[in-house]
């Protein structure tokens, strides 16, 4: 199982994933799923990829290859040739589309799920940043302001405190906080997903620095950050009404706990 995550606050785009991957409890491997497909001074698009990993793997090589011109005579489509985002979210999931149709077909008779889902983020020239979600038939959606995040893979855990907490105006520092939170509590829940992280941040004014970092197991900043978070949740719920109908039953807290 995979977690991808990807926020879109109006100060920029933050994109995290993990790097488990695991074909049964004794067969546990760790490959990059945060991919910086391209990445010059006219355009910056990264792919995050969840789902099965041989169709996740053919489609990348398949943008890097490129897919069949649409005519005789034309050079083959990558997205180093889309004009828009738009088009670059049309290019990605007909590579899904296309890597999912030709191993599914390897698939059938067995246990295994060939469905593959991608996260899409960047910008090209002076347009403006977007993030897609891709689904595994091809289709995409556009992230908006009204909920600005996707998520892919193994999502029910981290979601909660993006419901809750995640909107438009969240400064990108907030926003890699709360990502990381997401990612804490997923981790604790499910054993499938696991460090290291993969981490991208690209700010809307393109005179702040892109900041990219993978964090280890042990690394200092995000175990500080659990800590607060797990003594943070304690304390609140201290703090939080009593249950009325619990008096005298051992409702209140004990002094000192």
């Amino acid at each position: 199982m995979t977690y991808c995550i990807g926020l879109k606050p109006d100060g920029g785009l933050i994109m995290i994933a993990d790097t488990r991957t695991n074909a049964g409890i004794d067969s546990i491997s760790a490959f990059r799923k945060l991919h910086v497909m391209e990445k010059d001074d006219s355009r910056l698009m990264v792919i995050a990829s969840a789902g099965n990993l041989s169709i996740t793997q053919s489609m990348l090589s398949m943008l890097q290859e490129g897919l069949p011109p649409l005519e005789a005579e034309a050079p083959r489509r990558t997205l180093k040739t889309v004009q828009t985002m738009f088009q670059a979210a049309q290019l990605v999931g007909e590579a899904v589309a296309a890597a999912r149709t030709a191993i599914g077909l390897h698939f059938k008779g067995t246990e295994i799920n060939p469905n593959a889902s991608m996260l899409l983020g960047g910008r090209i020239a002076d347009g403006p940043l977007s993030l897609y979600l891709v689904y595994g038939e091809g289709n995409f959606i556009e992230c908006g302001a009204d909920t600005p995040f996707f998520q892919i893979g193994e999502r029910k855990y981290g979601k909660p405190m993006l419901d809750r907490a995640m909107h438009w105006g969240i400064s990108l520092g907030e926003g890699v906080k709360l990502g990381l939170i997401s990612f804490d509590a997923t981790m604790r829940s499910n054993l499938s997903v696991g460090m290291p992280l993969d981490l991208i941040v690209i700010p809307a004014d393109r005179e702040r620095p892109i900041v990219e970092r993978r964090i280890e197991p042990d690394d200092a900043y995000f175990a500080q950050l659990s800590r607060d978070w797990s003594a943070r949740l304690e304390e609140d719920l201290r703090g939080l009404t009593p249950p009325p109908f619990m008096d005298g039953a051992g409702g209140a807290s004990s002094p000192g706990s």
